[in-house]
């Protein structure tokens, strides 16, 4: 018995420790501005780091957030981030930020931050946002949140699940997130299932979304547009 509750709680520890380093590792230092060439590095921590004694306030800073974004595009909408690789003082920080502006009736498609939970928070406009819940059990549905959202109103997408933004106004819409993340990343569904490269099986979405091949092969024959710029 007591090996038995010796196993027990070790495999409890474990499990906890692996999810209390689940995130990005803490910062080593009081900061680690990323530089991409290795020459030029002292340490590593993220990104490899600049040397502390070439560190300067502009490492720190970006400007432009308060310039909308072009949103001419198919979708009505396009995404400015400021993370890591705009801001290079973010790096080990485990955070970043985007600013968001939609057309009338534009979308930020259906997509996923694979490592960074999303605050929302409207600016400007009227949109309605929803995420999905992962896979439940069998005879479930994947449960949708949706919400209507006004400026002032803020929003959480948790961590790795699909979510969407649709300006339901008539006017432009801004918001601004922050990401658990100091490169969260993003896969915008449609994109990465009908135009990668080189394309999936179409053998393989016929049989996955249950539609023919001819259907199949129209969609990955469009272009994907990237609202991320």
């Amino acid at each position: 018995m007591a090996l038995k509750s010796l196993v027990l709680t070790i495999a409890i520890m474990a499990v906890l420790s692996s999810m209390s380093h689940a995130g990005e590792p803490s910062p080593l230092q009081d900061f680690c501005v990323a530089v991409d060439d290795a020459k030029n590095a002292v340490f590593v921590n993220g990104k490899f780091c600049k040397n502390p004694m070439q560190v300067v306030a502009d490492d720190f800073f970006e400007s432009g957030l308060n310039v909308p974004g072009n949103t001419s595009n198919p979708l009505g909408s396009v995404v400015t981030p400021v993370n890591v690789n705009q801001l290079p003082g973010l790096n080990t920080f485990g955070v970043s930020l985007v600013r968001i502006d939609y057309a009338p009736y534009g979308l930020n498609p259906p997509h996923t931050h694979p490592r960074g939970t999303e605050v929302l928070t409207v600016f400007e406009g009227t949109l309605y946002v929803g995420f999905v819940l992962s896979n439940p059990g069998p005879n479930m549905k994947n449960k949708l949140f949706t919400k209507i959202l006004h400026p002032g109103d803020v929003f959480v997408f948790p961590i790795g699940l699909i979510h969407f933004q649709f300006n339901v106004g008539k006017i432009n819409a801004v918001a601004f997130a922050g990401l658990s993340s100091q490169n969260p990343g993003t896969i915008t569904i449609a994109n990465a299932v009908f135009g990668s490269d080189p394309p999936i099986s179409d053998d393989v979405l016929a049989k996955a979304f249950q539609i023919d091949k001819k259907v199949v092969d129209y969609l990955q024959s469009q272009f994907w547009w990237d609202n991320n710029i």
